[in-house]
């Protein structure tokens, strides 16, 4: 089944807002259209790379047909990379949903927000591109590559470690040890400062279940990034690879062949 890519990718654009969570559908992104644009158009997308000290990439998309300014500002990676190179990382996070709901097909577009199972559709460059973009703004410490790091190595994938981690649960002031979920979306963090816990950011909504969550998790965009890593013994062996020859040759763990 083909996927969803912003370099090839026709739909209909809406400018969406947060869904009061007691009306939020199992597994899904916190959003639904506040107004609906009809404009259909044919988008492409550019992406060009300047070098510096600091890596600054550069996205956008130029419609085949005419449409509104306001339209396309919407539908632009752009726009991401601006409200994340100025450090609003609430419109940030709001912009990565909408993305990924343009991203995940016409279905989730109709519907207003995305079903685990439409995660597979999404294409490994557009979320490599978006996980990017969090990372080089935010000192490696925001991004689906760093959650997942998390997620794996140090939560061990427990869900529960995990949102205590990232800081998505709070600890309550009780003699007990007990956590309970941040109110959105005043109880999260939007700055980014020495507090503020790892992969805090983008989020991903969770109180109906973790399916959405692990299924971009376990995107294959993310997979290097944990799959390069050594075993505690420090053999070298990579850690749960699904194909070693994805690894350089100096990482791959060779058998000797005497098949001649």
């Amino acid at each position: 089944m083909a996927t969803n890519s912003l370099r090839s990718l026709t739909h209909r654009h809406s400018l969406l807002k947060f869904l009061p969570s007691d009306t939020l559908p199992p597994s899904s992104l916190l959003l639904k259209p506040a107004t609906s644009i009809s404009v259909n158009t044919n988008t492409s997308l550019s992406l060009s790379i300047s070098s510096s000290a600091t890596t600054t990439a550069a996205h956008s998309i130029s419609p085949a047909t005419s449409t509104t300014p306001s339209t396309s500002k919407t539908s632009s990676l752009d726009l991401l990379r601006q409200h994340l190179s100025n450090q609003n990382f609430r419109e940030a996070d709001e912009e990565t949903r909408r993305l990924l709901i343009v991203l995940a097909g016409e279905a989730a577009q109709t519907r207003g927000y995305v079903f685990f199972s439409e995660v597979q559709f999404i294409s490994e460059e557009d979320l490599k591109i978006i996980d990017e973009l969090w990372k080089n703004h935010s000192n490696n410490k925001f991004g689906y590559s760093v959650q997942k790091r998390i997620w794996q190595q140090k939560a061990n994938k427990d869900f529960t470690k995990f949102f205590i981690k990232v800081g998505w649960m709070k600890k309550l002031d009780t003699e007990v040890e007990q956590h309970n979920y941040r109110a959105f979306p005043n109880e999260f963090i939007w700055e980014l400062s020495d507090d503020t816990p790892e992969g805090h950011l983008p989020l991903t909504n969770a109180l109906r279940g973790t399916q959405l969550l692990k299924n971009i998790l376990n995107h294959p965009a993310f997979e290097v990034d944990v799959e390069d890593e050594v075993d505690g013994n420090g053999n070298g062996g990579p850690m749960g690879l699904r194909d070693s020859s994805k690894l350089p040759l100096s990482k791959r763990i060779l058998k000797s062949d005497y098949s001649f």
